[in-house]
């Protein structure tokens, strides 16, 4: 029943007699499913004009889509993963989601970041998934986490981007190198394709875990809803932009090239100093012993202050695979 209430509720009061009338209840049964709503996490503003909620709210309707990108959007209070619940709906006989469908959540009770690490949902953040329909060939996935990363750095506007998947918080007052925002690519895998993928992006808006940072310190007064909408315009326009464009966009606002790095891959760590992205979006690393070395994925360690990243090089020596 509570979710039934909310595709009623706006940012703008509804008094529980006209929100009974739709619903067939009477007010009391709306106070009761309000506040069920609030329990799970939506942010459901009680007063004498009635129930609302809270401005900003990520919810259909209030979110300013301009796109194909969150035409077809849900919105709850507390999910298992907003990943798995837009696998569901695109698996959906009856209602499937189309490509570009969004799924926004307050919270995660198993949300998961990369090589299955625990997605702090910590209230302010803006949590989502969308679904990219297929088929969508190897090339094409290995780069969308870094056009992703492009296109949340200029819906943010603030930050730099750490190889593959990360937003770092900008130098200035010590917050540099904190995680403003994360990435998550899942793909379904069929051969040399992928039949769709869900990206999930997290972004710490009002409020972060222990040793994150969030981005109304560097932008205040953006709301929530105002933000998904940037970042699903922007998704759509580098997501559908030539490789060479997302290679040269992602280096201009990357903290990662020109860094001594370690990179912790499937194969074991890695270490060196950053020398550029390959066509594949893949980490060239110069290692100590001089030769260059080519890291297709793992996570990456910033060693050293954070600086602007030094240009890519124009003549790369010959590259190493481990």
């Amino acid at each position: 029943m509570p979710a039934r209430l909310l595709p009623l509720l706006t940012d703008r009061p509804q008094s529980g007699e006209s929100l009974g009338l739709r619903l067939g209840v009477n007010r009391v049964t709306v106070n009761t499913l309000a506040r069920r709503l609030a329990e799970e996490g939506v942010p459901v503003v009680t007063s004498r004009g009635g129930y609302a909620l809270a401005p900003g709210t990520p919810a259909p309707g209030l979110v300013p889509v301009a796109g194909t990108f969150g035409q077809a959007l849900r919105y709850a209070g507390t999910v298992g993963s907003t990943q798995d619940e837009a696998r569901a709906w695109a698996d959906d006989p009856h209602d499937p989601a189309p490509h570009g469908a969004v799924v926004v959540a307050e919270r995660q009770t198993a949300g998961r970041g990369r090589r299955g690490r625990v997605w702090d949902t910590t209230g302010g953040t803006l949590v989502f998934s969308v679904l990219l329909g297929g088929p969508l060939a190897l090339p094409e996935l290995a780069l969308m986490p870094l056009a992703a990363g492009v296109a949340l750095r200029a819906a943010c506007g603030v930050g730099g981007l750490k190889w593959p998947n990360d937003l770092l918080a900008p130098p200035p007052d010590g917050t540099g190198g904190r995680k403003l925002a994360g990435i998550l690519l899942e793909a379904d895998l069929r051969g040399e394709e992928a039949r769709r993928a869900v990206l999930g992006i997290g972004v710490n808006v009002s409020a972060a875990p222990e040793g994150a940072a969030w981005l109304s310190a560097f932008t205040p007064g953006l709301t929530r809803a105002a933000l998904l909408a940037r970042i699903l315009a922007e998704l759509e326009r580098w997501l559908a932009a030539p490789p060479g464009a997302v290679l040269d966009a992602w280096r201009a606002v990357n903290v990662t090239l020109g860094r001594e790095v370690r990179v912790s891959t499937p194969r074991g760590d890695l270490t060196g100093t950053a020398l550029d992205l390959d066509a594949q979006g893949s980490l060239l690393i110069r290692t100590p012993e001089g030769s260059v070395v080519t890291a297709h994925a793992g996570d990456v360690h910033l060693i050293g202050s954070l600086a602007p990243s030094a240009p890519a090089p124009q003549d790369r020596p010959q590259e190493d695979t481990p």
